[in-house]
């Protein structure tokens, strides 16, 4: 089973999609915003595309946990995604994960211009696959724990 993450920003949609296993998260091209329904028929093409079965987006939560402004938006275009999606659509916090990746892009000495254009990727990607390891580690506990 495929799944899609995204990290949903103000101007650009990081894109991410697993392996048919559902184990490893690889990025894909970065969507740049063009309006709220282009936006969500793009991502629907890629869930079609990709065939997933389910569609993972970074909710931007605030350091005490609640829900800012741009978390806001982000489930406002989950809503808009759910019907078009067919799939579940499904929050995952994302604290940090935009900082990661600008630091592992900084370690790995990409240049700021070429970082500018990953750092929404490599978000997706780090979104998706902490969402992937949370499964498999619920599914082992679920397997080793008595009834």
């Amino acid at each position: 089973m495929r799944y899609l993450g995204l990290d949903v920003g103000d101007r650009m949609i990081g894109v991410a999609v697993s392996d048919e296993t559902g184990t490893v998260a690889g990025g894909l091209p970065t969507l740049r915003r063009v309006g709220p329904r282009k936006d969500v028929r793009a991502v629907a093409e890629l869930i079609r595309h990709h065939d997933a079965a389910e569609v993972v987006v970074g909710l931007p939560r605030r350091l005490d946990g609640g829900l800012g402004p741009q978390a806001q938006k982000v489930l406002a275009f989950m809503e808009d995604l759910r019907p078009v999606a067919r799939v579940p659509v499904v929050p995952w916090d994302e604290r940090f994960t935009s900082v990661v990746a600008e630091r592992a892009l900084v370690e790995g000495e990409v240049s700021r211009r070429d970082r500018k254009g990953l750092v929404d990727k490599v978000a997706a990607i780090l979104i998706l696959q902490n969402y992937l390891d949370y499964r498999k580690l619920a599914e082992a506990e679920a397997r080793s724990s008595p009834d």
